[in-house]
């Protein structure tokens, strides 16, 4: 998985290394994919498709860079901005679903006009939120990832999740 993608063409190149570093070590059956943690990515998903075979979303990273607030920094304002209703929730808590859910949805959704398919999910502590993790299911991510400590509520949101999209298709 290659992080930090801007273009196809960065990430093309970058394909050829590990591609060339696997074969040479004799790995076989692996796959090659993104992060897609800036929001050029997330515009241009389906040129980065032709390139990439899944899409990780670093979401930790995306929110800073979507946002323009450091997650060092945030513990300093972010309870402030909580407390006078700038903010609902801490986004690197709480995926920001408005702003930074709206670019995952786009990439989803042309990565996907493109690579039919493709294998999308999250990586980063929304990953254990059961609202965020709702929010996956319904743009159609496929996997979240998030730290140990957070693995049972994720799992617990991902199956309430997919229970409430089952209901909803009905």
């Amino acid at each position: 998985m290659i992080p930090l993608v801007n273009t196809p063409e960065e990430l093309r190149r970058q394909a050829v290394i590990v591609r060339a570093a696997a074969t040479a070590a004799g790995f076989e059956g692996y796959t090659v994919g993104t992060m897609i943690e800036v929001p050029r990515a997330a515009l241009v998903a389906n040129k980065i498709a032709e390139i990439a075979e899944f899409f990780s979303f670093g979401t930790n990273d995306l929110t800073q860079t979507a946002m323009g607030i450091s997650r060092d920094d945030a513990a300093h304002f972010i309870p402030a901005y909580i407390e006078q209703k700038i903010l609902a929730d801490d986004p690197f808590q709480t995926l920001d679903q408005e702003g930074v859910g709206e670019l995952i949805k786009i990439a989803t959704e042309r990565g996907r006009a493109t690579r039919p398919g493709m294998k999308m999910g999250i990586c980063g502590e929304h990953g254990g939120d059961p609202a965020s993790i709702d929010f996956c299911v319904r743009v159609g991510l496929s996997y979240v990832s998030c730290s140990p400590y957070r693995v049972p509520v994720a799992r617990l949101a991902a199956a309430q999740a997919a229970l409430e999209s089952s209901e909803r298709d009905r």
